[in-house]
């Protein structure tokens, strides 16, 4: 197994960062951050010179990232400096310094670039990387637009606006008014305004933020009750109204507003408040997905194309040493449970599916800690572990899926009566049960069926009378499914035959 570690820097125009991964079969697991605000846009004078303060802040912080990847071999490490000292005339004279105290190389990438890189980091964060998106980076010194799909970018751009910049700028010494607010929008409208056609022509199906502005403006939505979830459009101009009474930074009073964002939030939310406009949205996701995460992929030197939640379990699989041949057979069993209870789950992309499938390919993980309780162990490492690909809502699911395949439903009962998510649990349950002895049997000769709130399993009974076992746990399943008021029933049946569980 593969297990080395690469590093990725980002020079930013408002924060350096250093992220270190492990590489695993192939994915990307982030291992190590850190993150220093530098603000090196704001050292930039108006003939493009950048002061010996922003300098010398730029260089403190690379001394800091060389202490952590100084013995790594220059193959594993690639650093990347964006607008700032794109546009800087004096920043030749500055990398040779910076490259100095980070002891590697360091590439001034144009902006498309950047933006090629930022997609690449997003989509490999992106619960379903083949949907359409719009990605939106928000940095210090300028703004990405990507529409792309698949892992592919379609349309790429970098636009010179930047959240340090117009702050420094429209909002001089942290003061807020209207005229400076409005200045600043109307200022970047002007920018997009130059792409939104030919954006508007491809389209998209959804869109997402990603890096530090957007990181911000989620969190002060979310914490402040600005916003039901995620960037929308209420929430900006709710926030906005905010921030125009308060007048200035000092008497900004929110929930998750770090101290090192504060004198960047107003540019950061002008241009992101123009985007809404230009672009006709009502909603932005966020993707912790960016710049640094890119380089590390583009340091690997292959992409995948395909979902990348499917690569991951793989790779679960034979870290956490699976059986594979008894994950193979649940998997099977349990999802020809689910397609008797739903045809439509036959479609291989079906969302309740693709969770059931990944669930019994995981529900023994646990075992690698210890085989007493392992369901426990196996649902505290799916909710807690960086699993790429997967949201932390993903996570949770597939962590109560696993939790709930054996033992007390009541762990779980807090779950919805409603939610769908009971039939997956009922499918993975019965697979477990009638896989337990781990023999090799196949698919068994059971039915599924619902029957109002309550769920039927049919059995044949000469093949239950040879597995008592099997029995008594399907005895003990009814009364498990009665405590929590979703009723199973077992039904026996004498016959001459009877069509496995997938036929």
């Amino acid at each position: 197994m593969n297990r080395e570690l690469i590093a990725a820097i980002d020079l930013g125009s408002n924060s350096f960062r250093l992220q270190v991964g492990r590489i695993v079969n192939d994915q990307i697991y982030p291992l190590d951050g850190i993150k220093e605000a530098v603000r090196l846009a704001a050292g930039l004078s108006p003939d493009r010179m950048l002061d010996a303060a922003s300098q010398f802040r730029g260089i403190s912080a690379l001394r800091c990232f060389n202490e952590r990847i100084r013995d790594y071999p220059p193959e594993a490490v690639r650093a990347v400096a964006t607008n700032t000292l794109r546009v800087a005339k004096n920043a030749p004279h500055f990398l040779v310094q910076a490259e100095a105290a980070l002891g590697f190389p360091i590439e001034v990438i144009a902006g498309r670039e950047e933006a090629r890189l930022i997609y690449v980091g997003v989509a490999h964060t992106l619960p379903n990387p083949h949907k359409q998106q719009l990605v939106v980076d928000i940095g210090g010194g300028s703004t990405e637009f990507v529409i792309g799909k698949s892992f592919q970018p379609i349309k790429l751009e970098s636009l010179y606006m930047g959240c340090v910049s117009y702050s420094l700028r429209y909002f001089p010494e942290g003061r807020i008014d209207k005229r400076g607010m409005r200045e600043a929008e109307l200022a970047a409208q002007k920018e997009i305004q130059t792409i939104t056609h030919a954006y508007r022509e491809v389209g998209w199906e959804e869109a997402v933020g990603s890096s530090g502005s957007a990181k911000a403006l989620v969190d002060i939505l979310e914490l402040n009750g600005l916003s039901d979830g995620g960037i929308t459009r209420g929430g900006l101009e709710r926030l906005r109204t905010l921030m125009l009474k308060a007048g200035h930074l000092d008497n900004l009073q929110l929930e998750g507003l770090r101290p090192d964002r504060l004198p960047v939030l107003p540019g950061g939310l002008a241009i992101m408040w123009a985007i809404f406009q230009e672009f006709g949205l009502e909603r932005m996701t966020f993707s912790e997905g960016a710049l640094r995460l890119g380089v590390l992929y583009d340091l690997l030197g292959r992409y995948h194309h395909h979902d990348l939640r499917d690569a991951t379990v793989s790779a679960f699989m034979e870290r956490y040493g699976v059986d594979m041949l008894h994950a193979r057979q649940v998997t099977e069993t349990a999802l020809a449970f689910l397609a008797q209870l739903d045809p439509a789950s036959c479609d291989e992309e079906n969302v309740d599916r693709r969770f059931l499938e990944w669930a019994a390919r995981l529900h023994e993980i646990g075992v690698s800690v210890a085989h007493s309780s392992y369901h426990k162990h196996s649902a505290y490492i799916l909710g807690n572990a960086d699993m790429p690909g997967f949201s932390r809502m993903d996570q949770g699911r597939l962590a109560r899926m696993v939790l709930a395949h054996r033992g007390k439903l009541s762990r779980i009962g807090a779950l919805d009566p409603d939610s769908p998510e009971w039939r997956l649990i009922l499918c993975l349950r019965l697979a477990a049960v009638v896989h337990r002895a781990r023999d090799g049997r196949g698919l068994p000769p059971l039915r599924l069926k619902r029957d109002g709130r309550s769920h039927v399993v049919v059995a044949d009974a000469e093949w239950l009378r040879n597995l008592p076992l099997t029995a008594a746990a399907l005895d003990e399943e009814e009364r498990q499914w009665q405590t929590i008021g979703l009723p199973l029933k077992v039904r026996v049946e004498r016959a001459a035959s009877r069509s496995p569980a997938g036929a």
